[in-house]
């Protein structure tokens, strides 16, 4: 008899003692590291040790606030729901990110919001289940989602509380990730424009130089400055000003390629690395962007429908610089040749 009321207490022990463990390797890993992929590894790892079910998965909130994706899945058909979607409301999983709140369903077969198209894609039949929201300031985040347990046993109230701390730790880890992406965003692009700042030009610089040097090519700048921005600012104020910047820096976004790199300068200039790019397709490429600009109103929310045109120059890593700093100055000169002559017009080196 005392050995049978002994041994669940020993489970229990060691249950808690296991608990604890987890969350403290949790909690030096947050500690330890930005990398959300690493975190967020470990946290499935601690919940497999911990929870043991057969099938368990991550799923994150998309941007649009409106969709779910399955970002780690571990157990049967993982290869097959990884990168998956599925909408806020839709299923367990889809039910508690629209509300916020953990269940623990026992048998899903008498669960009317239980979905049942992941089990006819993965041929994994699902019988029980707990999911968890990750929240930070009451904003899910994504939810964490067990199903069935090795033991062939239900999911219990406690393992619903484990889980629950586990996921709160997960949700500090994907706030913790998303606030560093925001600063190193922040630290590497211009307040008004939102393009690229000089930081990030010559990090990228000694990058595509370092490639053209190590695979060959050739890599182009457009560097260009608007023409009478001053009687732009001295007519419309300082604030209409940096909004055409603003203006300029959306058209850029809009019209280069996504290997291309735009950055404000500084003032009323701008620049477009170019990597894999030869000097006649970036000349090209330069009055694409002049036309783009000198066709465009800008402030015409203000209801002034400004019509602004642009200097160009364009220099050639290796035809015409031998380093950075040479591509920066012939760029800016040829655009300087075109300021002091006819505006409006493209040069090069």
């Amino acid at each position: 008899m005392s050995s049978a009321l002994t041994a669940p207490k020993q489970q229990n022990t060691s249950r808690l003692r296991l608990e604890h463990e987890i969350y403290a390797d949790l909690a030096r890993t947050l500690t330890s590291t930005l990398d959300l992929s690493e975190v967020l590894q470990i946290i499935m790892q601690k919940v497999g040790e911990l929870l043991a079910p057969k099938n368990w998965s991550l799923l994150l909130m998309e941007p649009d606030g409106e969709h779910l994706r399955f970002e780690l899945v571990v157990g049967e058909g993982c290869e097959v729901l990884t990168g998956r979607r599925l909408k806020v409301g839709e299923g367990i999983a889809g039910w508690v990110a629209q509300h916020g709140e953990g269940i623990l369903v026992e048998d899903v077969r008498k669960d009317p919001r239980f979905c049942s198209r992941f089990d006819a894609v993965t041929q994994f039949e699902t019988r029980s289940i707990i999911c968890v929201p990750l929240k930070n300031r009451e904003k899910v985040l994504g939810v964490l989602n067990l199903i069935n347990r090795i033991e062939q046993t239900s999911f219990t109230e406690r393992d619903m509380c484990s889980l629950q701390t586990i996921a709160e730790y997960a949700a500090i880890a994907i706030s913790n990730a998303d606030l560093y992406r925001k600063a190193q965003w922040l630290s590497i692009t211009d307040d008004h424009t939102s393009l690229f700042n000089v930081r990030y030009l010559y990090e990228a610089l000694d990058d595509v130089l370092r490639s053209v040097d190590e695979e060959g090519g050739e890599v182009c700048m457009i560097f260009f400055d608007l023409d009478r921005f001053k009687r732009v600012v001295d007519t419309h104020g300082h604030l209409l000003g940096s909004k055409v910047l603003g203006e300029v820096g959306l058209l850029l976004r809009k019209v280069v390629r996504p290997e291309d790199i735009p950055v404000r300068y500084g003032g009323d200039e701008f620049v477009i690395l170019m990597p894999r790019t030869g000097k006649e397709e970036a000349i090209e490429f330069a009055y694409h962007i002049r036309e783009q600009i000198k066709s465009n109103f800008f402030l015409s929310e203000e209801g002034l429908n400004l019509l602004i045109t642009a200097s160009y120059g364009v220099a050639s890593y290796p035809r015409d610089a031998k380093n950075k700093s040479e591509l920066l100055r012939f760029a800016d000169a040829a655009m300087y040749r075109i300021k002091e002559t006819t505006r409006d017009s493209v040069g090069s080196a």
